[in-house]
């Protein structure tokens, strides 16, 4: 394979898109390096797709068979801390999930499946816009990424600092986790915090709500279906002590594999809220935003991608991981088409690289790139010639 020993353009091009990051849907400049590139190499590339998502299309032969590989491309709205040369130029911006290494890795993929061909059929290169939050994925389908870009299955992949650099983590079914939020108000009376008789005061029902909504984790939902309740926000009164305040919040996140699941805490949420303010002669209003779905592996495509893992790093480094309670958005892709997300290991303790995802001081092994983009190029050529 051309050229795949030596990636130092690619490393310089993450390390430009690193040290200038843009956050969902902002993505310009970003879409125009990647675009660029992609026509650089004789590419055929589609832009503007969900504002500034970019399709790049390698069709060899006469094959209808098509496969994607997916990359997304935005940054955190976040501090950076590192200190070494490409860190982040723009204040409160910084690529703390690795987006910048994905975008990379699918940039170097594209390069030597157009050179090397190898394959009968269409590789579609989705670099998607707006992951953290926007909902990106959602957004190229609605904007008609499937109709303009048919095919059999979909590909993608997160850095993972929770492996070691070299491996590859992959599980069949349920990969990570749905992701929801959650907002209750208890409206109440308030007053004079030397007379509480004369108020309703909205803070001890919002307590006891916060305590109550674990109680759904242990005693509504079925020990066997896994599940997550944090309760991250809490707001109530103002400056002054002496004041009973007429209203207050808690805010979290809901995570689970299983949409049954969701819906049971959804509704003993708006049940046990209901409840315990009524029984404080208050009223609860409960606002549940469903996010992203879960992400889910199909069986076939996750026995293949395991099989190419293995002839690429070996049986050792091939892990079949258990699922995670993060959230992505490529689940939306997975809604459509069989679909395959794994985890590349970046941790490396010898360099220094431990930092967990969305952390000021997080990077990656760059030395992840070789074995990473072997996998992409060999798994489509093999995809292609059929699962």
């Amino acid at each position: 394979m051309s050229d795949l020993a030596n990636l130092d353009d690619i490393v310089a091009l993450r390390r430009d898109l690193h040290a200038h990051p843009e956050l969902c849907y902002e993505e310009h400049r970003t879409a125009k390096v990647v675009a660029d590139a992609l026509r650089g190499w004789g590419i055929e590339t589609h832009t503007g797709i969900a504002k500034t998502g970019v399709v790049g299309v390698i069709k060899r032969g006469a094959s209808p068979r098509a496969i994607m590989l997916r990359a997304d491309m935005d940054a955190l709205p976040m501090q950076e801390e590192n200190q070494f040369e490409h860190r982040s130029r723009h204040d409160g911006k910084m690529h703390g999930c690795g987006h910048d290494g994905h975008t990379a890795m699918l940039l170097a993929a594209a390069r030597h499946l157009q050179a090397e061909g190898g394959f009968d059929g269409t590789v579609y290169l989705c670099f998607q816009p707006a992951e953290e939050g926007g909902a990106g994925g959602r957004a190229m389908i609605q904007d008609g990424l499937f109709d303009r870009f048919p095919c059999e299955a979909v590909f993608g992949m997160h850095n993972w600092p929770g492996l070691e650099a070299g491996s590859f983590g992959v599980c069949a079914g349920p990969m990570m986790a749905s992701a929801n939020g959650f907002k209750i108000t208890v409206r109440g009376k308030g007053g004079h915090a030397a007379a509480p008789h004369d108020c309703a005061d909205p803070v001890p029902a919002l307590f006891a709500i916060g305590q109550s909504l674990q109680t759904i984790l242990t005693r509504s939902k079925r020990p066997l279906d896994a599940a997550v309740l944090s309760i991250t926000q809490v707001q109530a009164g103002g400056s002054v002590i002496n004041v009973i305040p007429g209203s207050a919040w808690l805010g979290g996140s809901v995570r689970a594999y299983s949409t049954d699941v969701v819906d049971l805490i959804e509704r003993r949420m708006h049940e046990i809220a209901g409840s315990i303010a009524a029984a404080h002669g208050c009223e609860a209003e409960v606002y549940f935003e469903r996010r992203y779905p879960a992400l889910v592996n199909t069986v076939a495509e996750t026995e293949f991608c395991m099989g190419v893992m293995r002839e690429v790093v070996g049986e050792d480094r091939a892990l079949t991981i258990e699922p995670a309670m993060a959230s992505e958005d490529f689940a939306y892709y997975a809604q459509k088409y069989p679909s395959l997300f794994y985890f590349v290991g970046t941790r490396n303790e010898n360099i220094g690289i431990v930092s967990e995802l969305h952390t000021p001081t997080f990077d990656i092994d760059e030395n992840i790139y070789n074995r990473s983009v072997e996998f992409m190029f060999k798994g489509a050529v093999l995809a292609l010639q059929g699962l």
